[in-house]
């Protein structure tokens, strides 16, 4: 499920950023949260999206905490 973060949560595992209070996450059903719809600077000054669980799961099926869940 999509949530925003109320209070700073240490790191997230896929990218290594920090999750920080106001962050859009993604919560899975095991509680673990990692980012949903993060946004990034380019070395052009121009802005991308990504997701970190959105891009994990397009290539695993599992949390990346818990993947025999």
């Amino acid at each position: 499920s999509e949530d925003v973060l109320s209070k700073d949560a240490g790191e997230c595992a896929i990218c290594l950023e920090e999750l920080q209070q106001g962050d859009t996450i993604a919560r899975l059903p095991c509680l673990c949260i990692y980012h949903k719809g993060q946004v990034f600077l380019t070395l052009h000054m121009q802005f991308w999206k990504a997701s970190c669980i959105d891009e994990w799961f397009e290539v695993n099926r599992s949390c990346p905490e818990h993947p025999s869940d």
